[in-house]
């Protein structure tokens, strides 16, 4: 028998993305936390554990000596839906392979891997089972297993699903390897479980795999951000859910009063935080439980941060997709719950009247327009297509185009359109059909979404973030083309483009000029109008290089007003410094709400 004392262990995050949990960079999954505190639970002492993400070990081949001297090795990661990254690559088969062949000590797999591997992380392609060459492969929860491993005095453990009682212990106790992340404390957003696992069957997906919802009550949740605010993290997600809506109900019905506990507790225990967003919401539930869902919604925006999304499964507007597929909401349905969003979170910080969350006079949204405040929306919907289901034809894009269309007509937003090929798993329902529907229609899905790129997403984003709405503390991540490319810390952030090669790694306050696709144009807010480039200047709409070179030329200027009216508006983006007046101080509306 090993003395859980004396174990050295290292975890290695892969990093996931499943329907209802992500855990790429910035993001950290509950996977290592959970592990970690199921290991410290267990004995082991919280020194004796070493976390690396994947990014890590390409990095520094050095730190590969900590997978290969642990007298234990826990690998957590998988993909079970398809992603574009940009804060970190997701581990291949052949690097998860590779870190088994590594350690000399014993090795455990865990995670979604479990529900299979693919040849790369990709839609349009059937997952298989793959052990990966461990020891032992958790096909129940891997912290479950570390603690079952390590208790039993590493002789093996029983393939089985942790509880809640262990999820009050392990989550809090295992807040400690956020200090272990790269990306900790400043650029770091935990992920946050309040349930997982699904009452309904799509064919596509593997939350119904870990069975029917199993709610957290709102006091552990709130315990394990205030652990985790201990160790100095102030952005928070709760994503690890099918339906935020459902909790601390029946698995259906929404419960305003235990979303009030969940979202007031993080508060009272975070009031400093920076980011408090979710993920999932079923539409169904909004128009199955109109009243209370309206509640529900105006309780979460009162209590979250600016940009905040929530995803809706469509899926599929076309009926026969639906009826094939065992997808819940029609075309329909997903519209009127669009609008619900949209009137109880769509308002901005800073709208008038002032922004109330209750009351007769509490704002409402859409708020577009002139006179909207420039910030981004409390909540808005965003909206999942999977393509590659069984029955699917030509008419299918028709469809999910005039859903899409009719949204844009009604003068609704969408904060995000998320376009994506199935991958089939193992389990459900599409191991059936497999990929080939998406591979045959891979040349007209391609197409189709192209068009939606160029006549949504750019004008959609034109109305959610309109030329001056100021996005505060982008994380600037990389150089390119001679611009720095930054987001917010959050769910879902828009990719901003800021003209110049500035220090990465550092935040900037800033003000939107353009937009593309998917990706934004900002200039830093507030922009000095005697000290900004040519380039910065040309950024802002109206402003061509002869206007910013008669504006380079008038300088200094004692205030934007006194800049020629002729040449440019400047006031939405700019402020002026002379000599005498020291660093601007121009305040962002609702910058705390």
């Amino acid at each position: 028998m090993t003395d859980p004392a004396d174990l050295s262990v290292t975890i290695v995050d892969g990093y996931v993305d499943e329907p209802a949990h992500f855990g790429v960079p910035p993001y950290v999954s509950t996977y290592p936390r959970y592990t970690a505190g199921a290991l410290v639970d267990a004995g082991v002492p919280e020194s004796a554990i070493t976390y690396h993400t994947i990014d890590e070990l390409r990095e520094d081949r050095n730190k590969w000596a900590d997978v290969q001297r642990a007298d234990l090795f826990v690998y957590v990661g998988g993909m079970t839906v398809p992603g574009k990254y940009v804060g970190g690559t997701p581990a291949e088969p052949d690097e998860v392979r590779e870190l088994a062949w590594t350690a000399e000590g014993e090795t455990l797999l865990g995670g979604p891997v479990r529900f299979g591997v693919g040849e790369e992380n990709a839609g349009a392609q059937e997952m298989e089972r793959d052990d990966l060459d461990y020891d032992f492969v958790a096909k129940g929860d891997v912290e479950a297993a570390a603690f079952d491993l390590v208790d039993s005095g590493m002789e093996g453990f029983n393939n089985r699903m942790r509880d809640n009682a262990e999820v009050d212990r392990w989550a809090a106790a295992g807040a400690f390897v956020v200090e272990q992340h790269p990306n900790h404390p400043d650029y770091l957003i935990a992920e946050l479980e309040t349930s997982r696992g699904c009452a309904y069957r799509c064919s596509f997906c593997t939350e119904p795999l870990y069975g029917n919802p199993a709610f957290r009550e709102a006091r552990s949740v709130v315990d394990e951000v205030d652990a985790l605010s201990n160790r100095g993290v102030s952005h928070f997600r709760l994503g690890r859910q099918a339906d935020i809506l459902a909790f601390g109900g029946d698995g259906e019905t929404p419960n305003p009063d235990a979303l009030r506990k969940l979202y007031g507790g993080i508060r009272e225990v975070a009031p400093d935080l920076d980011t408090l967003h979710l993920d999932n919401m079923n539409p169904v539930t909004i128009t199955d439980y109109p009243e209370r869902s309206r509640e529900a919604i105006r309780i979460i925006a009162e209590h979250n941060t600016p940009g905040d999304t929530a995803a809706f499964g469509l899926e599929s507007a076309d009926p026969v997709v639906r009826e094939k597929n065992n997808l819940l909401v029609s075309a329909e349905e997903c519209l009127e719950a669009v609008r619900v969003v949209n009137e109880e979170g769509g308002w901005r910080p800073g709208d008038t009247p002032e922004t109330t969350p209750g009351g007769d006079g509490r704002v409402t949204g859409p708020s577009t327009g002139p006179d909207a405040s420039p910030r981004l929306p409390k909540l808005l919907p965003g909206i999942n297509l999977v393509h590659g289901l069984e029955g699917e034809r030509a008419e299918t894009f028709e469809h999910n185009r005039e859903f899409l269309q009719s949204v844009y007509d009604e003068g609704l937003m969408l904060r995000r359109i998320n376009i994506r090929q199935v991958m089939a798993f193992a389990g459900t329902e599409m191991a059936d059909t497999g990929a080939e529907i998406a591979r045959d229609h891979k040349q007209q899905f391609q197409a189709y979404k192209k068009e939606v790129r160029e006549t949504i997403d750019n004008p959609m984003l034109q109305r959610v973030v309109p030329p001056g709405t100021v996005l505060p503390d982008v994380h600037l991540e990389y150089h390119q083309d001679g611009k720095t490319f930054g987001r917010q810390v959050g769910t879902y952030p828009l990719l901003v483009a800021v003209p110049g090669e500035r220090e990465l790694g550092t935040t900037l306050d800033v003000a939107i000029t353009d937009h593309g696709y998917r990706s934004i144009t900002g200039v830093p807010y507030p922009l000095d109008v005697n000290a900004a480039s040519m380039d910065e200047l040309t950024a802002i709409p109206g402003i061509n290089r002869s206007k910013a070179g008669d504006i380079v030329v008038g300088r200094p200027y004692e205030s934007v007003a006194a800049v020629d009216d002729g040449v440019a508006d400047l006031s939405l983006f700019a402020t002026a410094v002379t000599a005498d007046a020291g660093e601007p101080s121009v305040p962002i509306p609702g910058r705390d709400a």
